[in-house]
């Protein structure tokens, strides 16, 4: 049965993590040496010290999440694991699938590090501080929450941004508009309608400049069909063809991220284990609520490794 490694989104950023990898492996550290050239500045530091609210905005968690996993990566391969060989399918959630892709070998760490600072700035800039919003809502069947949505765009912006399974699914847009629509989940029965602090309507249709600086971008890099197949968020097939994953990458930021569906897929394709690469477990958790038969583990700490290579073996 097969592997899959999955990547992880914003949100599973904590001071501090890949210190330990650094410190365990001298080629994780060169990740973060390499990103730091490619910023042109010691976000290494900031991930290692904080302050967490610096390293919490959006420009400065997306490279630094794609550096921790692309650190578990490296310190892997130092002790001969081969990611084409032993792994099926690679994913990521939004940001992670830019991680995804540069393990894969379709972009340069220093060219995703770069992606990924652009991305992070066109999202935050793409909509005036405050005039967005986000709302989780819990435990409410998807097409209540798409009627929910549309009756409360009207005019304005109103989407499923997320699903994420296990009965969570996130809406994002204007802010009065997914202010009215979470109401209206809670009175069509939602156990919870949750607003999200965070700082722009990510993957609506209000991301649109931010999809037309990122498409620019990505004509600008290097792009090689990566050697081990990505799960695309927007499609949920995996492709190995360069210019249509530049084209998902570009969908995918004003459209839905579809993990539920994802884990789904890699059920009914003979993946038997997920691993999530780098910070936290958030999707660890998730893929549990999915798919009760695919196993899950975690890499991102040096013992994490150690584990990984031992069961991988």
């Amino acid at each position: 049965m097969a592997v899959a490694f999955t990547f992880p989104g914003q949100g599973s950023q904590a001071v501090g993590m890949g210190k330990d990898l650094a410190d365990a492996f001298p080629e994780s550290r060169k990740i973060f040496e390499e990103v730091d050239d490619a910023l042109g500045e010691n976000l290494s530091k900031l991930i290692w010290e904080g302050p967490e609210e610096t390293l919490t905005l959006t420009a400065n968690a997306q490279p630094a999440l794609m550096a921790v996993s692309l650190a578990a990566i490296r310190a892997m391969e130092s002790r001969g694991f081969s990611l084409k060989d032993k792994v099926a399918y690679v994913a990521g959630h939004s940001l992670g699938e830019y991680s995804a892709l540069a393990a894969a070998g379709f972009v340069s760490i220093a060219d995703a590090a770069r992606l990924l600072r652009i991305r992070g700035n066109a999202m935050q800039a793409a909509v005036p501080a405050g005039e967005g919003a986000m709302a989780a809502i819990i435990g409410l069947e998807q097409a209540d929450v798409e009627a929910a949505c549309a009756e409360a765009a009207k005019d304005s912006v109103c989407q499923i941004a997320n699903d994420n399974g296990g009965g969570q699914l996130v809406i994002s847009g204007a802010r009065a508009a997914v202010e009215l629509a979470a109401k209206l989940c809670t009175e069509k029965g939602a156990k919870r309608a949750l607003m999200l602090q965070v700082s722009a309507p990510f993957h609506s249709a209000l991301m649109t400049p931010a999809a037309e600086i990122m498409r620019e971008a990505l004509a600008g890099v290097t792009k090689n069909a990566p050697f081990v197949p990505v799960v695309s968020n927007v499609s949920v097939t995996p492709s190995s063809d360069p210019d249509a994953i530049a084209r998902r990458l570009v969908e995918q930021v004003t459209g839905r991220v579809r993990w539920r569906e994802t884990v789904e897929w890699f059920g009914a394709n003979g993946v038997a284990t997920l691993y999530e690469v780098g910070a936290g477990k958030v999707l660890s958790g998730l893929a549990r609520r999915i798919n009760r038969d695919i196993a899950t583990g975690a890499v991102g700490t040096a013992a994490d490794v150690e584990a990984a290579l031992a069961a991988l073996a």
